[in-house]
């Protein structure tokens, strides 16, 4: 039997989630005045999960490209639209505000290969995986005029991601100077990323292609690099001016997959910020894996 003392010692010891806990907020207290958000779910044991200032909101960069990749897969799956179907390639949008148009600059974009077939048609699936592994501006857009932004939020709320909202495509100047932005929490994201890996954001067929688009992703300095090398990850990242993002699921090897989101913002060197982002995925991962 166990003793009285050991039993009350053991209750008093931390667990491993507060261990966790702990860890994080000493290294992101290191990074003075940043905003930092942690969502972390492990999908093989419900009770093993953490969440640091998760509900707070931030502009969304790149990371609402994975709820419009989810409503294009939707409104494909009720027939709507077909993932081969061409859409001919033009850069010039409507603006939110009043409707004017607007255009993207391929210079800022990380994708500027894809500018080169302006007035010629493109496989709306193509589109979809150069949102997600090239983070397109130029597919972005395209995309998001085909699937409606009102549907993209509306579908989030069915899925229970109630803050994280997506109004409107990419480098919209009068939208941004009147503060009409796509902004996320850490929870939402990981409410979306997690839809995804269980099969319930869509049919199975589609989660399934949608795990293989974010497992294809290219760009992989954040928590990828905090991560043994070779483990697969399928993730979105966001980044603009001081702000930068990282939402992923997580597969070890020989163990059950796990959601890690982590968003930061005010903190105007990137390499801190990704340096952040690295070591929080290191010692989720060393966690999970303990």
């Amino acid at each position: 039997m166990i003793s009285t003392a050991l039993l009350v010692l053991l209750a008093a010891a931390p667990s491993g989630t507060e261990t966790l806990r702990a860890s994080l907020q000493e290294r992101i207290a290191q990074v003075k005045g940043a905003s930092v958000a942690v969502a972390y779910q492990h999908l093989g044991d419900s009770r093993d999960s953490l969440y640091l200032e998760a509900d707070r909101s931030f502009h969304a960069a790149s990371t609402m490209k994975v709820p419009v990749m989810l409503e294009l897969f939707r409104q494909a799956d009720a027939g709507k639209l077909s993932l081969d179907q061409p859409v001919t390639l033009a850069n010039q949008f409507a603006s939110i505000v009043d409707g004017s148009p607007y255009s993207l600059n391929a210079g800022d974009d990380e994708d500027a290969a894809l500018y080169e077939r302006l007035g010629k048609p493109v496989p709306v699936r193509e589109l979809v995986e150069r949102m997600i592994t090239r983070s397109s501006n130029l597919a972005t857009n395209t995309v998001i005029a085909l699937v409606d932004p009102k549907r993209v939020t509306k579908t989030l709320r069915s899925l229970g991601a109630r803050q994280m909202t997506v109004l409107r495509g990419v480098e919209d100047g009068k939208a941004y100077e009147k503060g009409l932005n796509n902004s996320t929490t850490a929870r939402d994201l990981a409410t979306v990323m997690a839809a995804i890996e269980r099969g319930q954001a869509a049919s199975p067929a589609s989660t399934k292609a949608m795990r293989s688009i974010l497992l294809a992703q290219e760009l992989n300095q954040e928590i990828p690099a905090g991560l043994p090398a070779g483990t697969p990850v399928a993730h979105k990242t966001g980044q603009i001016s001081g702000v930068l993002h990282d939402a992923a699921i997580v597969y070890p090897s020989g163990r059950s997959p796990y959601v890690l989101v982590v968003l930061t913002s005010g903190i105007p060197d990137e390499k801190v910020a990704r340096e952040l982002i690295v070591d929080l995925s290191r010692r989720v991962y060393a966690h999970v894996t303990r």
